[in-house]
């Protein structure tokens, strides 16, 4: 890809800038500050390895749907992956941070239903290799109460720079799961500092505003959204406090994103896109991409872009 392609798939207007901004500060502020389980050679090895994935799916999707036209990757959606998972894996083995990597780009492409994604793509590939090995583990992202704070803060603008209609997945799992916390606590008669501890974690904040908040895998409709939140947050407090497994937020999304069908189906709404049709013109998108739909060259492009974003 040229230049001035990578440039225009870099528009300011797509809020996922914001995002990879966010989680590549915090990478770096941990890497250089906070000591974090994780190098900084495993991290490129990583990002790496899911832009070349990312390419090579995109290549073959390309050349499937529309056989002779360029390709272009999709960077941005990769990096939140990338970064998410050298923030949250943790290995001893470079061999499977790299297999974890292709695992988290790969699932975006195998498993799909109606062109969204089955599952978010770092959750797929983080529940994938706890599920195939034992030799990774989750970090708990515990990184103090000031780095949290800060995160937390970037982390809101990031739901706010998203579209406000697509925030309330976010809210509502916040909601429900704080609920189901204070409500043990007061239940069991302990102090509330142990559900507010239990809240204080770098995981749950990136689990909060970059995996159940995915537009691509959360259902269409709101009514469909506040639900499948309330599911999340009883699945994960199921698994953590019935089933006393650890994990338990990345255990219940992917049970629940299997859901997502049926609740798009109960509630309907509509499908989300990360750029409006004047704002992808505006970037410098093809004009292909805003022709009728009726033309079948558009239409196999339609569907490249359904597949792939």
């Amino acid at each position: 890809m040229t230049l001035p392609g990578v440039i225009r798939r870099l528009h300011p207007r797509d809020p996922r800038l914001y995002q990879i901004a966010t989680l590549a500060s915090l990478l770096l502020y941990g890497l250089t500050w906070l000591d974090f389980e994780i190098t900084a050679a495993r991290a490129i090895l990583i990002l790496a390895t899911v832009l070349s994935t990312q390419a090579v799916c995109d290549q073959v999707t390309a050349g499937r749907l529309m056989p002779g036209r360029p390709v272009a990757v999709n960077i941005k959606s990769a990096l939140i992956s990338g970064l998410s998972l050298c923030l949250l894996l943790r290995t001893n083995r470079p061999e499977l941070a790299v297999v974890a990597a292709v695992l988290t780009i790969a699932v975006k492409f195998l498993l799909r239903f109606r062109g969204k994604h089955l599952f978010n793509p770092t959750n797929g590939g983080l529940v994938a290799m706890l599920l195939l090995t034992d030799q990774v583990w989750v970090s708990p992202g515990q990184w103090g109460s000031a780095v949290l704070f800060v995160f937390l803060m970037a982390s809101v603008g990031s739901v706010v720079v998203m579209r406000a209609s697509r925030s309330d997945v976010t809210y509502a799992f916040i909601l429900f799961y704080g609920a189901m916390l204070f409500g043990r606590a007061l239940y069991l008669g302990e102090p509330l500092a142990i559900p507010l501890h239990r809240l204080e974690s770098g995981a749950l904040l990136l689990f909060t505003f970059f995996m159940i908040s995915d537009p691509k895998t959360t259902p269409d409709s709101r009514a469909g959204r506040v639900l499948f939140a309330g599911l999340v947050a009883f699945g994960a407090w199921y698994v953590q406090f019935r089933m006393f497994r650890t994990n338990g937020l990345l255990w219940s999304l992917a049970a629940c994103s299997l859901s997502v069908p049926i609740i798009d189906w109960l509630l309907p709404g509509d499908r989300y896109t990360w750029l409006s049709p004047p704002a992808a013109a505006a970037a410098g998108a093809p004009e292909l991409r805003w022709r009728h739909p009726s033309t079948p060259t558009t239409a196999a492009f339609d569907r490249f872009q359904r597949r792939t974003i």
